[in-house]
């Protein structure tokens, strides 16, 4: 491939062969299962997720999208930062977008997680309720929900009567929580993006739906702000409504922050070339 950095080819061939293993030779259920990332209180998590789901894509649009702003932006980065430390930067903004999105996700999970404790719960049980399977097409349904756990409930002791409608809305909130799961380079080329606005805040970009230059110093806050109002409205602008917005915020703050440290100190022992 011409006009394109080692590592960047690299990264974009692994996603490739990621996609094609998911969806071209059909195994996309298994590759899901073992390489997107789920959150810990679910039985389906790995260590190994924690990365492997940066090579993960949903569809075609998404791995087209994610693999041009990589080449876009990522060969001009690793060019200037050279190989090594571009591999660290990269995967690393990949952690720091997992980083946040556990933040936010057990910011909303533990408070019910308690509502149950102190209901009478045990630990073994909220965990056992929040892995069912209430999924039936693309829906959880709450009625699969109050099917599957009777067995469980009885196996403690208890029984649904002892379920009033709060502790139920309050399961079926951690099932449906618990079950997501997140996919794609995007938090990763979110830092990548960051790094290109603070290497080379003069160079001129256009978004795709807006054909006018605008310096690199003004796009990037742009996007990440369009990031900030959809993780905070719920409200989608320009992706789909399932992207993981928090991800690109703690990627491209991930990215910041290696960014600020590494321009601070390129003149001292903390270099690394």
């Amino acid at each position: 491939m011409r006009g394109i950095s080692e590592t960047v080819k690299h990264l974009i061939i692994i996603n490739a062969i990621f996609f094609a293993g998911a969806f071209v030779f059909g195994f996309r259920d298994i590759f899901f299962e073992l390489f997107a990332l789920y959150f810990p209180h679910n039985n389906l998590f790995q260590s190994w997720q924690l990365v492997s789901h940066m090579f993960m894509h949903g569809g075609v649009q998404h791995i087209l999208f994610n693999m041009f702003a990589l080449w876009m932006f990522g060969t001009t980065v690793e060019q200037v930062m050279g190989r090594r430390k571009f591999i660290f930067f990269y995967l690393t903004s990949g952690l720091g977008a997992v980083f946040l999105s556990f933040v936010v996700y057990y910011a909303q999970v533990l408070p019910l997680i308690s509502n149950l404790e102190n209901a009478g719960f045990s630990d073994d049980l909220i965990t056992q309720l929040m892995n069912l399977d209430i999924v039936r097409g693309n829906r959880f349904e709450g009625r699969l929900l109050y099917e599957q756990m009777s067995p469980i409930l009885e196996s403690y002791s208890l029984n649904l009567n002892s379920i009033n409608d709060d502790l139920f809305m309050n399961i079926f909130e951690l099932n449906t929580m618990n079950f997501q799961s997140m996919v794609g380079a995007s938090g990763a080329i979110m830092g990548v993006l960051v790094a290109f606005g603070m290497l080379f805040p003069e160079s001129k970009l256009m978004l795709l739906l807006l054909p006018v230059p605008i310096k690199a110093k003004f796009f990037i806050p742009i996007i990440i702000g369009l990031d900030l109002f959809s993780a905070v409205t719920g409200v989608s602008i320009f992706s789909p409504s399932n992207t993981a917005y928090v991800a690109h915020l703690g990627g491209a703050l991930t990215g910041f922050i290696i960014m600020y440290f590494w321009k601070k100190s390129q003149f001292d022992k903390y270099r690394w070339n």
